[in-house]
């Protein structure tokens, strides 16, 4: 009885990740061009009313192609074949490509196309040199100083980093159990999402947006928005510089990444001198498996902060238990949050 078991040979693998950037971009494209949008309430257009309406080139058949590789990847819908065909939303683009829903993502994609598309072309020279390849290398400047110094870049990227965050925020929200806690400080807040959300799920909570004064009228927005401004206070500081305020929960989401481990662990120690016996520091990140092999998004959201960061990186539950050991916390539990997010909960 033969027992060898035939390797397969495919290069195919091998083809489509190494030109994965034709379907990145065709989506980024979609996206900024505000294809799903125009598609919205079940909208069904042909190529033509399609190219007609967001301007674009004359030669229908690139409109064609570009629909046709949409719908081949299995972000529209096409009903019939050839120029009579008419193309529609999916559910999932309906819902989280369509500037007209709450539940819109399309943000982080829009800064993607713009931002890190280009800067991820330099990654071989970042890592034969270990320098990050987004603004600071064309201008001198850090990505946070050059995002912050253009009302329109803040704007864009406050709005990004809320829509790609929001479902991981809203399942914490849910799902952890706030009924012991009065008071949740957000550090490094931005646009006060979280905050909001929290606020808005558990209505004996009192939550604290912190973060730089030129992301206060956007906290001030969200709290309104989510009809929250009486609980929700908006701190302006410095969470490097300046201690942060007491609470019974302090949270971080997605913030300990984009720094090197010193910083990491200097916030760490800060938030646990902030809070009460039986208090918690809660993170929120796309923390890798400790044998790092099952969180693939989270290892190249790794590499992004190569691309943008001096020495930010991702980390594993092991080394979040060790740093949180060190600063004094005495438990640790972790919770998914969907995708390759999930909740890392230290308690005092």
């Amino acid at each position: 009885m033969n027992t060898t078991t035939e390797v397969q040979v495919d290069p195919f693998k091998i083809i489509q990740v190494g030109l994965s950037f034709w379907s990145s971009k065709t989506l980024l494209s979609a996206t900024k061009l505000g294809l799903f949008t125009l598609l919205s309430d079940n909208k069904a257009l042909t190529a033509e009313e399609i190219r007609a309406e967001l301007g674009l080139n004359e030669k229908g058949l690139y409109v064609r192609d570009f629909l046709d590789a949409l719908f081949s990847m299995g972000f529209l819908q096409r009903n019939g074949v050839g120029v009579e065909a008419t193309y529609q939303n999916t559910l999932n683009t309906a819902m989280f490509l369509d500037k007209n829903q709450p539940s819109y993502l399309g943000g982080f994609l829009e800064m993607a196309n713009d931002r890190e598309y280009k800067f991820w072309g330099d990654l071989e020279e970042g890592l034969i040199t270990g320098k990050p390849q987004n603004e600071i290398k064309y201008t001198g400047k850090s990505s946070f100083e050059a995002i912050y110094e253009k009302p329109e870049s803040l704007a864009q990227f406050t709005e990004a980093m809320s829509s790609i965050q929001k479902l991981s925020f809203m399942g914490f929200a849910e799902q952890f159990d706030f009924s012991s806690y009065k008071e949740v400080l957000d550090v490094g807040g931005s646009a006060g999402l979280l905050s909001a959300l929290i606020a808005n799920q558990h209505a004996h909570l009192h939550c604290t947006t912190f973060d730089l004064p030129k992301l206060e009228p956007f906290a001030k927005k969200t709290a309104e928005q989510y009809g929250v401004a009486d609980r929700v206070t908006v701190k302006n500081g410095d969470f490097f510089r300046e201690s942060f305020p007491e609470a019974d929960v302090i949270t971080m989401g997605n913030i300990l990444h984009s720094f090197d481990m010193e910083t990491k662990r200097m916030l760490i120690r800060k938030a646990y001198e902030a809070l009460p016996e039986g208090g918690c520091l809660a993170v929120i990140e796309m923390i890798l498996d400790n044998e790092r092999k099952e969180n693939t998004f989270g290892l190249l959201m790794s590499l992004n902060m190569l691309i943008e960061s001096d020495s930010g990186f991702n980390y594993t539950q092991d080394q979040f238990k060790q740093w949180t050991s060190e600063a004094g916390f005495n438990r640790v539990e972790f919770f998914p949050l969907g995708g390759p997010v999930s909740a890392g909960i230290a308690y005092k």
